[in-house]
């Protein structure tokens, strides 16, 4: 398994550490319902650095991220970050990323996820025909998600950048806690609020900026939070999870990502998507919460009321902000309403459930 910078301090804090796409990492501290609720009230620090980072720099980089994007590149203006799939040639999802403007027309910033970082880069410089510049960062990309409604105020002190008024999806860059050349984004997994922290790991960088993190936080009850926590966070507000909501099998249409996916431009598999929303779609990724007791897991069967099955589970935990059991899953069109009866097969007995919009909390 591979460490990140951080993995001597989450050991020292006790975390259960597990293998995620590779790397040695944390799952959880102090529990995941704790860690939670300290996102979704006060603050909490998840250590992201497995993410993929690419740099895509020339006159030709835009070009290459419109034509293997599905969302619309170059509305993007310096300073600000975009949400986006690649679409593989079936229609299927290579994997969802986001798209950072550094400088416009030249260069760009795509960050992957963990498990695709080889299938991502291998993809894109496969519709490279232009000769973009390419360069694989994330070896040395640290990334810190600090997450949670108090997470701008505890880190402003560290830095002249105005993070309290950085807007939603922009970003800027400058000195944080001592350290050059930092890029603090206004994007999470969380729903919460605050922000995502980049730097080069080196010259102690990780050990300042993690150090000064927790001691600015202190007065505002931080805590480190694991993949658990994330996880939960995640699924509350509706974001689908690369591997178990979108896959290479799923379309963005069906996913619920239409708003991602702009038919002014070319890109790969748009006559496929162009044809589902002509069509209609077979199928659509709903959420829904349980009306009794059981917990959804991933490949679980939905059925109808008469036990047909209609679709499978995605994802699913027990909510730990309301306290009731919901999920996420793909399911015939006709169903897909909120309000919709559905049953969960949870091992061999059908669990009575219902269709309800996203976000849950």
């Amino acid at each position: 398994m591979k460490n990140t910078p951080f993995t001597d301090k989450h050991i020292a804090l006790g975390a259960k550490m597990v293998d995620f796409a590779g790397y040695n990492m944390p799952v959880s501290y102090t529990g995941i319902n704790d860690e939670h609720q300290a996102v979704r009230k006060n603050v909490g620090v998840f250590d992201v650095s497995h993410m993929g980072e690419f740099i895509l720099k020339g006159d030709r980089s835009l070009d290459l991220i419109q034509r293997v994007t599905s969302n619309d590149a170059s509305k993007l203006k310096n300073g600000q970050a975009q949400y986006s799939c690649l679409p593989n040639a079936e229609g299927g999802i290579v994997d969802d990323l986001l798209v950072y403007c550094i400088e416009e027309n030249n260069v760009y910033m795509l960050v992957v996820n963990a498990s695709n970082i080889e299938k991502d880069w291998n993809w894109i410089q496969q519709h490279n025909t232009d000769g973009a510049e390419m360069h694989n960062i994330s070896d040395k990309t640290c990334l810190l998600a600090v997450q949670g409604p108090s997470a701008t105020k505890a880190l402003q002190p560290l830095t002249e950048m105005d993070i309290l008024n950085l807007r939603y999806y922009t970003f800027a860059k400058g000195a944080f806690a001592g350290v050059e050349n930092v890029l603090i984004s206004a994007t999470g997994y969380t729903g919460a609020g605050g922000v995502e922290i980049y730097f080069e790991d080196k010259d102690d960088a990780a050990e300042k900026i993690w150090d000064a993190i927790f001691e600015a936080g202190k007065e505002y009850g931080i805590k480190p939070t694991g993949l658990g926590a994330r996880d939960t966070l995640r699924l509350e507000m509706g974001f689908c999870l690369y591997g178990n909501d979108i896959d290479d099998s799923t379309s963005p249409l069906e996913a619920g990502l239409g708003w991602i996916t702009k038919f002014t431009k070319d890109f790969t598999a748009k006559e496929i998507f162009e044809k589902q929303k002509a069509e209609g779609l077979k199928r659509k990724l709903v959420g829904f919460e349980m009306l009794e007791r059981g917990i959804p897991r991933q490949g679980y069967d939905i059925c109808d009321a008469d036990g047909n099955t209609i679709g499978n589970v995605t994802s699913g935990t027990q909510s730990p902000s309301l306290n009731k059991a919901i999920g996420m899953g793909y399911i015939q069109t006709p169903l897909t309403a909120a309000g919709s009866a559905i049953m969960i097969r949870v091992r061999d007995k059908l669990i009575p459930a219902k269709v309800v919009k996203v976000p849950f909390a």
